[in-house]
């Protein structure tokens, strides 16, 4: 996971809180790894940056590799979210305390938990720099550090959590507070926002939405709700084949799209949401809410901005089919921190991490990557609390389905492969090294059909 104005996802409610990882919670760890908060150790065969799901997946794929007593992660967080499962959090079908774990927990067994930060990069010299300027030197590296979230990029907050009516799902702190306003609900405006920025989980802003249009209709005040989602984007989603199947959705339950739309402010106190119009620079537009939830702008983590290892945005500067860094043949990126050019999922770092397996293990032998990284992603779009539409695709932007079905229509197999499935695919294989993405599945699916 990564910060919060430097990591993965979330906030509190405490102004200076916001600075940490959402995983930062007191949590007891299984004392496995080093308690100490430096390193026990000034060098590692693999270091590791990030103890999310990218980078807890690499080290034990690492540890197989050359060992555990060589591989260390650098992680001050405590607790490990499974995040994706915050959509059904939000929406009131999963409880939070299902998507923690402590983070000992999921830290392979004999690698060294290095729980402090990363403070710079020094790829010419082969070694990062952490807190309290303790220095720690690695011959291969791993750089997973996550996104970080920006909400006091819009005016008005995060202190408008503390007043009702108002959530995010991408919080650990407020996603709880999206299930609330939705119970709350009366009547008036349901606005669900979308960042002008890079985001994780690219269709999450819209799944909220879905979710809470079904339980207002289950609860009899749909009639009385004005379901509302300002985009900053020109289209409801990037894949034209699942964006067909969305707008279909989207007419069918009445919900009005406003494109181009990016909120700047919030002024909690009066319930008002206040948004510039993209096509006209400076135009802004206030709308009431009766219930808001916010997806916050982000960006790279700040150790990365400026760094020697990213691109001039501040993501990790990688090669898109193998994850090799272009300039530090000894330097690898994964997941959300990088700037390969699909979206930013869970789904994404699961097929990463095979190519990225693959593709280390030739460089410790001299020889070049050949494993390419076809920009494999996926998005479960929830449409309601036992509808889903699987989006899977590529780098462009074409389906690359796993099962020989229309995945663009909603199914109840998919939902439960969502709720259910998933979260056990990942605790159990995709952070333990042995889940590279659906890949070889989807080569048995259709070679069974010829």
């Amino acid at each position: 996971m990564s910060a919060i104005g430097a990591v993965s996802s979330c906030s509190c409610l405490c102004s200076g809180v916001w600075l940490l990882k959402p995983g930062m919670q007191k949590m007891s760890s299984f004392g496995l790894h080093t308690a100490a908060r430096c390193a026990a150790k000034h060098y590692y065969e693999v270091l590791v940056l990030g103890g999310g799901a990218g980078g807890i997946a690499m080290s034990a794929r690492m540890k197989r590799k050359v060992g555990a007593e060589n591989v260390a992660v650098v992680e001050p967080s405590k607790t490990h979210y499974y995040q994706p499962l915050w959509t059904l959090v939000g929406g009131g079908a999963k409880q939070l305390a299902d998507s923690a774990r402590p983070m000992g927990s999921v830290m392979p067994t004999g690698v060294e938990w290095i729980k402090s930060q990363v403070i710079a990069l020094d790829p010419d010299k082969n070694c990062v720099w952490l807190e309290n300027d303790i220095k720690v030197s690695y011959k291969y590296l791993i750089i997973a550090l996550g996104i970080s979230l920006h909400y006091e990029k819009i005016k008005g907050l995060p202190e408008g959590f503390n007043y009702p009516k108002i959530g995010s799902n991408y919080s650990v702190q407020t996603v709880e507070k999206t299930w609330r306003a939705l119970q709350d609900f009366k009547e008036g405006n349901a606005i669900f926002t979308f960042p002008n920025t890079p985001v994780k989980c690219a269709g999450a802003p819209q799944k909220i939405m879905y979710l809470s249009d079904a339980y207002l209709r289950k609860t009899g005040k749909r009639s009385k709700a004005n379901i509302m989602f300002n985009t900053s984007l020109g289209v409801i989603f990037g894949v034209k084949k699942y964006a067909d199947a969305l707008l279909e959705v989207i007419k069918d339950r009445n919900i009005a799209v406003n494109y181009k739309r990016s909120l700047i402010e919030v002024r909690a106190d009066k319930q008002e949401a206040v948004f510039e119009n993209l096509d006209k620079p400076g135009v802004t537009e206030v709308h009431q809410y009766e219930m808001l939830h916010v997806t916050p702008p982000m960006g790279p983590p700040a150790v990365l901005i400026n760094s020697p290892v990213s691109d001039e945005s501040g993501w990790v500067d990688v090669d898109k089919e193998t994850l090799q860094h272009k300039k530090y043949p000894n330097v690898f990126g994964i997941g959300d921190c990088t700037n390969l050019p699909t979206s930013k999922t869970a789904a994404a770092v699961a097929a990463q991490s095979g190519v990225l397996d693959k593709t280390i293990s030739l460089v410790m032998k001299n020889e070049l990557p050949v494993k390419k990284y076809d920009g494999y992603t996926s998005c479960p779009l929830v449409t309601s609390y036992n509808k889903v539409i699987l989006a899977e695709f590529d780098y462009n932007a074409q389906p690359l389905e796993t099962f020989p079905i229309d995945q663009s229509k909603e199914r109840t197999t998919m939902y439960h492969m969502k709720a259910d499935m998933m979260p056990l695919l990942y605790w159990n294989a995709l952070l333990k090294g042995y889940w590279g993405g659906p890949a070889p599945f989807r080569k048995l699916m259709h070679l069974g059909l010829k």
